[in-house]
């Protein structure tokens, strides 16, 4: 196999993830770099779409690993949709991307194709409170900005008083929001799906602090390798498909009716896993490109 060259668009050279998949081309021989997305521009012609980096033409380009930042998810994915639109490989795609950050647009996806969900509800009228709680089987409840990440935003009520005045405030931002029912049985635990093509290629159990109902790694959460189930395995790889995600990080929750989706990300961090599972997680995602990547082999080729 020839060797490709391959860009990680990464604001940060010195993230253990960015690392990692660079790391992991060069072990197999091809030429990566890293090319913070941020300090792109584009010409957007016709015949000829162009990406610049400085004065710097990024022409050649074989594959690009996007790692965009939740808080440069449109600049980012237009540059992705840039790459896309002059045949180079994106192993996520631009609109995947956009369709995983939006969270209320990807439950209503993964719930029209049948996927395990916690009861959600999403409103924008002050007046609905108390049918939203009572749609999500009443307190306590998990309460979620849309616009959070790494478990910020997102806030457990206990009683239903609770849960009005935290919807208050969220209102009083003019934020969206939507609340969720509490799978109490899951036990402050959720399960990181490392999704990689068609595969579950690691997984982890998260388990959130003493106290802490969200077990994000990043608020103290700890993680250790879990066996999943065969239903487990299948709905993971389901939700990242239903995303058009190839690369996914597919958070699940053990409830009494089976495992419910959370999220599915579309940058998931690669040290937590890594280190809790001892699996190399970015060389399953270079080995993926090296055997997808064709010219032009996007499907959307960025369209929309």
């Amino acid at each position: 196999m020839p060797a490709m060259k391959i860009a990680v668009l990464s604001r940060n050279s010195k993230l253990y993830s960015t690392r990692r998949l660079i790391e992991a081309g060069q072990q197999r021989g091809h030429e990566m770099r890293r090319i913070d997305y941020l300090r792109c521009h584009m010409n957007i012609a016709s015949m000829r779409p162009a990406i610049y980096l400085g004065d710097e033409e990024l022409d050649n380009y074989d594959a690009v690993i996007p790692r965009i930042g939740a808080s440069h998810t449109f600049y980012g994915t237009a540059v992705v949709r840039q790459f896309e639109m002059m045949g180079t490989y994106s192993v996520n795609e631009s609109v995947a991307i956009s369709r995983s950050r939006d969270k209320l647009r990807s439950l209503q996806l993964l719930a029209r194709k049948g996927i395990g969900l916690p009861v959600t509800a999403f409103a924008h009228d002050t007046k609905a409170t108390g049918h939203l709680i009572k749609l999500c089987g009443g307190a306590p409840i998990v309460i979620k900005l849309l616009e959070g990440t790494q478990g910020v935003g997102v806030v457990l009520a206990e009683t239903t008083k609770a849960a009005e005045s935290v919807i208050e405030a969220f209102r009083g931002l003019d934020a969206n929001i939507l609340a969720q029912e509490f799978i109490k049985e899951a036990g402050g635990a959720d399960i990181r799906c490392l999704v990689v093509g068609d595969k579950v290629v690691a997984a982890m159990k998260r388990q959130g602090s003493e106290g802490e109902f969200r077990s994000n790694l990043h608020r103290g959460g700890s993680a250790e390798v879990v066996k999943i189930t065969p239903e487990e395995r299948s709905t993971a790889v389901r939700a990242a498909r239903i995303m058009g995600l190839n690369v996914a990080g597919v958070d699940l929750l053990r409830s009494n009716h089976g495992p419910v989706i959370m999220e599915v990300n579309s940058s998931p961090g690669l040290e937590g896993i890594e280190n809790a599972t001892g699996k190399d997680v970015a060389g399953r995602i270079i080995d993926f490109i090296v055997k997808h990547a064709k010219p032009s082999a996007t499907r959307t080729r960025g369209k929309g």
